[in-house]
């Protein structure tokens, strides 16, 4: 059904057009993880910083408060990996999308028109 709809090319042609649509696919995979994680690296320190800032004080008031320096780094690297790690792997999804949606494109080809009726003389 499908191959009546969609002439798919045979052979060494075939296998060229596959292995180029794979290779675009691919590409923007990567970039798409690349863009991502560049994304996440800009939006989340400030995210962060906005999360754990205390609010409800007045204006000049000082905060007491003990801090464990190395727990901190911990938990904001953490925060910020996790981030990139989240950031990439929706680059990634969306760059498989605009790839898959793009390999579509090219390989689907229009029908001919039917023939009906006798062949005119």
């Amino acid at each position: 059904m499908i191959q009546t709809l969609v002439r798919a090319p045979q052979g060494r042609a075939h296998r060229l057009l596959w292995g180029d649509a794979v290779k675009t696919v691919l590409i923007l995979v990567l970039a798409g993880t690349l863009l991502g994680i560049v994304i996440a690296s800009l939006v989340v320190p400030p995210a962060l910083a906005w999360y754990t800032a205390p609010g409800g004080l007045p204006a000049g008031a000082q905060i007491q408060a003990l801090v464990q320096i190395p727990e901190v780094i911990r938990y904001s690297t953490g925060k910020l990996l996790r981030g990139q790690m989240i950031g990439g792997a929706i680059g990634a999804v969306l760059g498989l999308v605009i790839g898959i949606l793009m390999m579509r494109k090219s390989t689907t080809r229009p029908l001919p028109p039917a023939t009906t009726g006798a062949p005119s003389v």
